[in-house]
């Protein structure tokens, strides 16, 4: 069996479409999305729509719930967050906050989250700089995937950093990120997984795509085009 995953697309058409050039021609028996669809500036409603077809398994990330916060808790993210809905139009906000934490795949072997397996807002992984690390298992992703006895695959994203960590029969994954890289390489990521005789194996994968298209829709559409736009062209977030 073979699994597709991505995740953090925030609202980055050009990103995604280079993407998911490649895992179609990869071929997976399923597809999952682990979150942060839409919360971004590079033709967001483009982002979302394609998502919409893709028929992945999809789990709610941090910022998939800020559409639907109230003005006074989104503080410096408002301006951002009354364009997306505009630009999203009706029900989308109620859509995104609707979607699972978590999700099973392939019989329950593999789980999929975007931060921990309790929250979408907690990193399960430390947040790290640098390429793809091997982690350390925390007595924390242990007690949370001893829930599921089944799970011999755990892919997060959130942290927006490669990560894999092996404890015993589990493989512990963050998945990095299709945008807003923060390590200074703005190439687009995701994961394949596929199953060999009762094994997982992970490949990272990173995706080229038109940056420079992507910042100008940014500049030309968004209220926070230039943050925005230098964020996609250094892959680090802005200070």
């Amino acid at each position: 069996m073979r699994i597709a995953i991505f995740s953090d697309v925030h609202g980055n058409r050009f990103a995604l479409e280079a993407v998911l050039r490649e895992i179609e021609a990869a071929r997976p028996d399923a597809i999952a999305n682990l979150g942060d669809l839409v919360w971004g500036a590079a033709d967001p409603a483009g982002a979302w729509r394609l998502q919409q077809g893709l028929g992945a398994v999809t789990v709610r990330g941090n910022t998939d719930e800020f559409l639907t916060y109230p003005e006074e808790k989104l503080g410096g993210g408002l301006p951002l967050a009354a364009w997306l809905r505009e630009q999203l139009g009706p029900g989308v906000p109620e859509a995104l906050k609707a979607l699972p934490t978590v999700a099973e795949l392939a019989e329950g072997t593999v789980l999929v989250a975007h931060g921990s397996l309790h929250s979408p807002h907690e990193a399960l992984f430390p947040s790290v700089q640098g390429n793809i690390s091997v982690g350390q298992v925390s007595a924390r992703m242990l007690e949370q995937v001893a829930a599921y006895p089944k799970a011999r695959v755990v892919v997060v994203g959130h942290t927006h950093t490669e990560m894999i960590a092996l404890e015993g029969p589990v493989s512990f994954v963050n998945a990095g990120p299709v945008s807003r890289q923060k390590d200074g390489n703005p190439v687009a990521r995701w994961v394949l997984l596929e199953e060999r005789q009762g094994s997982w194996n992970v490949s990272f994968r990173r995706v080229p795509y038109d940056i420079e298209a992507a910042a100008r829709w940014a500049l030309e559409h968004a209220p926070i085009g230039e943050q925005e736009a230098r964020q996609l062209r250094t892959g680090r977030f802005p200070r």
